[in-house]
C-alpha cells in the first residue's frame, strides 16, 4: 500500500514538473492571458495552454500552409520522431497544395486516423469559424474526440514582414480519470504543437522572398509547374 502510494505521488510531481515546463511554451504572461477568438466556446476549460512562436513573414505568407493542416492533407509538419513514437507518422507536405486551400465552418479536419490509439473514429475536429490569413478555430467533441476541446490558431501581424503565430488549447473535462489522462499526454501534445509551429516557420520564412507568391511556392525549390497543385520563447 505505501508502495502505490509513493508511486503515485511520484507520478503526480513528475506529471505537474512536465505540465510546468511544457505549457505555455514560448509565450508571454500577456499572451497566454488575452482572449482570443474561440475562447468563448469553452468558457471555463479544465486545461489551458497557450504555444507561440515568432516567424519571419506576414500573415498572408504563413496562411497558406497554416489552412491544408491535417492527418489526410498536408500533415501536421512535426517532430518525426514523436509522430512515430504515437503512431501519427506520415509525410508532411513541403508545398502549398491549391486544392487544400479553403476550409469553411462544418469542414472536419482529421488529426489521426481510424482505428488510432483504440478510437474507433480516430481524432477529428470540425471547423467553427475561419478568418482568412488571421484566424482558425476548430472544435472537437464526441464522438469525433475523447473530450471537448477548441484548437484555435492565430496569425497576429508585427511590423511589415512579421507576425506572431500563437496556438491556444481549451479542454473540458468531466470526469478526473480525464484529467490525468490529459496531464499525461500534455508533454507529447506540447511536442507536436511546437512541432507544428516550427514546421510552418520554417515552410513560411524559406517560401516569402521578394516576388514569390506565397500560394505557389515549394519549401527550398522554385514555384511550382501548373501540372499539380529557432525561435525560441518569446
Amino acid at each position: 500500500m505505501t508502495g502505490n502510494v509513493v508511486r503515485l505521488a511520484g507520478t503526480a510531481a513528475l506529471l505537474y514538473a512536465a505540465r510546468r515546463y511544457f505549457r505555455n511554451w514560448g509565450t508571454t504572461k500577456e499572451e497566454c492571458g488575452m482572449n482570443l477568438p474561440g475562447d468563448e466556446l469553452i468558457r471555463r476549460p479544465s486545461v489551458q495552454s497557450t504555444e507561440g512562436i515568432w516567424i519571419d513573414a506576414p500573415p498572408t505568407a504563413v496562411w497558406p500552409w497554416l489552412v491544408q493542416i491535417g492527418q489526410d492533407r498536408a500533415g501536421l509538419y512535426g517532430f518525426d520522431r514523436v509522430a512515430k513514437l504515437i503512431g501519427l507518422s506520415q509525410a508532411d507536405a513541403d508545398r502549398i497544395h491549391p486544392e487544400w486551400q479553403h476550409l469553411a465552418p462544418g469542414d472536419a479536419v482529421r488529426l489521426a486516423p481510424q482505428g488510432w490509439m483504440g478510437l474507433p473514429r480516430g481524432i477529428t475536429l470540425t471547423v467553427e469559424y475561419v478568418v482568412d490569413d488571421t484566424t482558425l478555430v476548430l472544435r472537437g467533441t464526441r464522438p469525433g474526440m475523447p473530450w471537448e476541446t477548441v484548437w484555435s490558431f492565430h496569425l497576429l501581424p508585427r511590423q511589415q514582414d512579421r507576425c506572431r503565430f500563437l496556438i491556444r488549447t481549451r479542454t473540458s473535462l468531466r470526469h478526473p480519470g480525464e484529467v490525468v489522462g490529459v496531464e499525461m499526454a500534455g508533454p507529447v501534445t506540447a511536442l507536436i504543437t511546437r512541432g507544428l509551429l516550427q514546421g510552418i516557420k520554417l515552410r513560411a520564412e524559406q517560401a516569402a522572398t521578394p516576388m514569390r507568391d506565397p500560394a505557389n511556392a515549394v519549401l527550398g525549390g522554385p514555384l511550382i509547374d501548373d501540372s499539380g497543385p529557432e525561435a525560441g520563447p518569446a
